[in-house]
């Protein structure tokens, strides 16, 4: 199931608004339901955070975003939808009622996902007409960066939804898990629970602060989590001797009686003060947007760090977001195949917005983001005249040997741009070219930079004659481009006209 282009969501809090974004970064138009006043706002505001995000977490190009609309019922919100994720509050008789006017009102055959964390599919599909269409997809926040989604069944959930599930929540970038058994709570909330039961007893007891726990997670274990998991960090402790090793060293401490796993403290108004004010004491004068901002940027470098691991294929959420890269960039492929164009002028192929860790102390672009969205546009050229994974494969491509950049203007955080390229001249091997950096608000030009492309055989590491297909394509774009004026500034050295 990867064809959905419609959505609905129904329920607009932190997860809603989270699934929200993760949909409408993917081209996906959604409408969103939820009765709160304040639902606009808060999920512009997750929106906002997306967007910041998505543009630090991948150079891949997005494509089209979906567009985002708020609507005055549920049935309004699911009627046209190709895809349904509930995210309402989590209360059983709430969520029975929900589903059962969602069915109502929803094509037979769409699929409804819901985001409960732990009541079973069972009890949510048993007031439901189609039943055989609901899972639950559990998701992690914030569900627009972390990938794992589980997916668990219904006693009447048919094995073509599980199977359309994982479909659709991998081809949006995620990591679908099929919980094969229906049990409370599923699988990462009962891990969490007993780290957070244990967690209380150490505040209560004044064993540590709030600050103090959170600080042996993000210090020590979380970091090997993050790319491990328990079973193969335990595995590694367990050095060559392996896992067996190491369950027959520390197995027997499962039995000490330093745990207090199998209770938990009264939550009293005590405790619950306590740890409110310790927690408000660690986050000091942050508010929850930049905390947010902040677990993202840290997500976003961990992502990013681990999808160039192993060899380049990314390790653990790594890889998910390596696969998904490539499918995006797949879809580029595509879309600059089918794009029409007017070759006979400079080609507008890279449209993009000055970020705001672009900028330099001033405020302005800094020298490595132009030559960062030249490399961009010299990439979507390539994509234009046919280099898409598989030609990149067979171990061909071409490089850049020669870049030549003149500073125009400049250009502050959050400014629009656009690149237009000029085939210059080019034969079997060298491809010279000539982009200008556009403001798209006002077309002026901020920058522009000349550039010689060398195909290669990127095995042997020498140059060769491109393939006929994409030799033909450079063939046709510099016959069109043969006619337009060459650009003043081509051939210059620097700060002089040859």
């Amino acid at each position: 199931m990867t064809d959905v282009r419609t959505a609905a969501v129904i329920g607009g809090g932190v997860i809603g608004g989270g699934w929200a974004a993760r949909l409408v970064q993917n081209g996906i138009d959604v409408a969103v339901f939820d009765p709160d006043p304040e639902a606009e706002r808060k999920i512009g505001e997750v929106m906002a955070n997306a967007d910041r995000a998505f543009a630090k977490l991948t150079n891949a190009p997005q494509g089209r975003k979906g567009v985002l609309r708020f609507v005055d019922s549920v049935a309004e919100a699911v009627r046209d939808a190709d895809f349904i994720q509930e995210s309402a509050p989590e209360r059983i008789d709430l969520k029975k009622k929900l589903f059962a006017e969602v069915d109502a009102h929803a094509r037979p055959d769409t699929l409804i996902g819901s985001s409960t964390s732990g009541l079973l599919p069972s009890d949510l599909q048993s007031e439901m007409r189609h039943p055989e269409r609901l899972v639950v997809a559990h998701p992690f926040n914030p569900v627009y960066l972390l990938p794992l989604v589980e997916i668990v069944g219904g006693k009447q959930t048919t094995p073509e939804t599980i199977a359309r599930a994982k479909a659709f929540y991998a081809s949006i970038g995620m990591k679908p898990l099929h919980v094969r058994k229906e049990i409370d709570a599923f699988i990462g909330d009962r891990l969490l629970e007993a780290l957070w039961r244990e967690a209380l007893w150490l505040v209560q007891d004044d064993v540590a602060t709030v600050e103090e726990i959170d600080d042996v997670v993000r210090y020590s274990f979380g970091l090997r989590w993050a790319q491990m998991g328990t079973f193969m960090v335990y595995r590694i402790a367990g050095g060559e001797a392996g896992m067996r090793h190491f369950m027959a060293q520390f197995g027997p401490a499962l039995k000490w009686p330093w745990t207090k796993l199998m209770d938990v403290p009264e939550l009293t108004d005590e405790l619950v003060d306590k740890i409110a004010r310790q927690s408000d004491a660690q986050a000091g004068q942050l508010s929850i947007r930049e905390l947010e901002r902040i677990r993202d940027d840290n997500l976003v470098a961990i992502l990013q760090a681990l999808r160039a691991q192993n060899s380049g294929k990314g390790w653990g959420a790594g890889e998910v977001l390596k696969q998904h890269e490539d499918r995006l960039y797949d879809n580029a492929h595509r879309d600059a195949a089918d794009a029409e164009h007017d070759i006979s002028q400079p080609l507008r192929l890279l449209d993009c917005t000055v970020q705001p860790d672009w900028t330099d102390y001033n405020g302005h672009m800094t020298e490595s983001r132009y030559l960062q969205v030249f490399g961009d546009a010299s990439d979507a050229l390539l994509r234009f005249i046919g280099i898409d994974r598989d030609y990149l494969a067979a171990g061909h491509s071409y490089y850049t040997v020669e870049t030549h950049i003149m500073h125009k203007s400049e250009v502050a955080a959050l400014e629009p741009l656009y690149v237009t390229t000029q085939i210059l001249a080019a034969d079997e091997k060298r491809l010279h070219v000539f982009h200008r950096i556009h403001h798209a608000r006002t077309d002026d030009v901020i920058a522009s930079a000349e550039q010689m492309l060398l195909h290669v055989d990127t095995k042997a590491q020498k140059a060769c004659p491109a393939e006929a297909l994409v030799a033909a394509r450079v063939r046709d774009l510099c016959a069109a481009h043969a006619a337009l004026d060459r650009p003043a500034d081509a051939g210059r050295s620097v700060g002089l006209r040859r």
